[in-house]
């Protein structure tokens, strides 16, 4: 018998990221409009609200209007810096160009957005979220999924705290606590733990392509007050990926307090297995436009975190008896506007509107079909069917082609002509190549002035784990990194990681282990998704422990 204690809620929520406290808020608004009490909780993960929260970010404030039309004069950081340039580089190794703004559709221009730190919209949101009675729990990592006899979803458990890395229970031991739910959201974010089981037991992805993913390096930067110009967006196609075939880009946002966000996605179907995504950020810095505006300044804050890229094709089943599957869990972001905050937030107030009709109609534990029904119908999903094509189309064609022909669809799809075909996505694990069949990358040394490594970036992230628990960074078979991975690749997971967890030690003497730094991590997702055996499974670490962002 458990001894654990459990606490009833109508709805409970996992993540309180945007996706899940805008359904909190929703919950709360409809409830009140009928009168009616519904009862709502959110689990959080990280220290606090924000903790693991990492974006740009440039952020369309549709959903925003919908959810809290006054936000723009009611304290929201957000508001500080609407955005005022808009500039898409693509660079070569010395130079650039500039893509002319008629080439592309009005949607790609950011009129109307703004630039800021999600981390701290969202510990806004969470804000009004409790002034509406939502409880919110921060330090409590949802480990669990919770099933009741019929196999609907009941809810979930808190992992325990205070357990020995040996498994035993420590002096200061508490068991987790079991929330019931007439239905739970999962908003985990990108590649969440107990997404990707639900996904398995309900076989949410048997009528949608597999998911694929990008990885983001974010840096933020204290530069020359003569440099800064508030408002202004740059984002970035071509070197350094261009040398070794990959995609991706940067971006440079002009934020708050004189500071800049730049940073830089690796697509995750690379097939190099030397490439390192934080090197490559590191080596995208050097590029002339880029080092001169860093120049005399100060970096103050590093963090990673994969993203979901696969857009509408990638969708899976949205819901299952007893609960949904929301925000980035989903995965709805649009890359080509490098956008997934406002479709987020959408997605959670479609998934909160039916669960208040299910509950108000007495019908809690099905499964909740008006949320699906309502996407199909929604912006969302006209949003991110105008550009389902432009991910396959640059991975199969190349940068320069790819974009082209990207371009076309978008603006043909802009025009109301819908293009007769989707093109579909291969998973990203399945791409590397053998290390014998590519060239081996060098990259230049840290200068420890404008590009770093990665245990000096990991220390300003603020990451820390208790060092006496379970490695949350499991193997599903510990022989595979070294038999397998290390002969054929190379093992990447040395190079794809962006907090350096992972490494091989005692090769040279013959004998090679490999060896997992768990305090590292940076709960970017990057192993779980692009091992290419699918060997390494992350799983939650002990509640409030990963990065601490404070403004990301």
């Amino acid at each position: 018998m458990s001894d654990r204690e459990s606490m009833p809620y109508d709805v409970v929520i996992v993540g309180a990221g945007p996706a899940g406290l805008s359904a909190a808020i929703r919950l709360k608004q409809i409830a009140a409009y009928h009168e009616a009490d519904i009862s709502v909780c959110v689990l959080e993960k990280g220290s606090e609200v924000g903790a693991h929260i990492l974006s740009g970010a440039v952020i369309d404030p549709q959903s925003l209007d919908e959810l809290l039309p006054d936000w723009r004069t009611d304290g929201c950081p957000l508001a500080e810096v609407p955005v005022t340039q808009n500039l898409h580089w693509v660079l070569t190794k010395t130079g650039r160009k500039t893509l002319p703004h008629l080439w592309t559709p009005p949607f790609l221009h950011n009129k109307g957005t703004y630039t800021g730190s999600l981390g701290n919209l969202c510990r806004w949101l969470a804000g009004k979220a409790e002034e509406l009675g939502v409880e919110i729990f921060p330090g409590f990592a949802a480990a669990e999924i919770l099933f009741n006899d019929d196999g609907s979803v009941k809810g979930v458990a808190t992992g325990d705290m205070g357990v020995a890395r040996d498994g035993t229970r420590k002096g200061d031991y508490q068991p987790g606590l079991e929330l019931h739910a007439k239905y739970t959201f999962f908003s985990e974010g990108c590649r969440g733990h107990l997404s990707k089981e639900l996904m398995r037991i309900f076989d949410l992805r048997r009528e949608c392509d597999p998911q694929v993913y990008g990885l983001g390096v974010k840096e933020l930067w204290d530069i020359d007050p003569a440099l800064h110009e508030p408002g202004k967006v740059i984002h970035t196609q071509g070197w350094p990926l261009s040398e070794h075939g990959a995609n991706g880009g940067g971006w440079i946002y002009h934020q708050a307090g004189g500071q800049v966000s730049i940073g830089f996605v690796t697509w995750l179907n690379y097939t190099n297995p030397y490439v390192s995504p934080f090197q490559e950020m590191q080596k995208w810095k050097t590029h002339p436009q880029v080092a001169a505006l860093l120049k005399g300044g100060k970096r103050v804050s590093y963090g990673a975190r994969a993203i979901s890229d696969g857009g509408l094709q990638s969708i899976p089943k949205l819901v299952f008896p007893g609960g949904a599957l929301i925000g980035d869990s989903a995965g709805f972001l649009n890359v080509p506007r490098i956008k997934g905050t406002h479709t987020a937030m959408k997605s959670g107030m479609l998934a909160a509107e039916a669960a208040v009709d299910a509950i108000l109609k007495q019908r809690s534990g099905d499964e909740l079909t008006a949320y699906p029904e309502a996407f199909e119908t929604s912006w969302v999903k006209k949003e991110l069917s105008i550009v389902r094509n432009v991910v396959p189309l640059v991975k199969k064609f190349g940068d320069l082609l790819g974009s082209g022909l990207a371009g076309i669809t978008m603006w043909a799809e802009y025009l109301g002509l819908k293009m007769p075909f989707t093109l579909h996505h291969h998973p990203d694990h399945e791409t590397l190549w053998r290390k014998d069949l590519v060239r081996k990358i060098d990259y230049p040394k840290p200068d420890g002035v404008l590009t770093f490594d990665r245990l000096s970036s990991v220390f300003l992230s603020n990451t820390n784990h208790e060092e006496d628990q379970p490695v949350h960074l499991t193997l599903k078979d510990p022989d595979v990194p070294v038999e397998y991975d290390l002969p054929m690749y190379d093992e990447p997971a040395q190079r794809y990681c962006p907090a350096g967890v992972y490494e091989i030690v005692g090769e040279e003497t013959g004998d090679p282990k490999f060896v997992i730094n768990a305090q590292n991590c940076v709960h970017c997702k990057t192993c779980d998704i692009k091992d290419p055996t699918q060997n390494i499974n992350w799983v939650v670490p002990e509640g409030g422990g990963g990065p601490n962002y404070p403004n990301m």
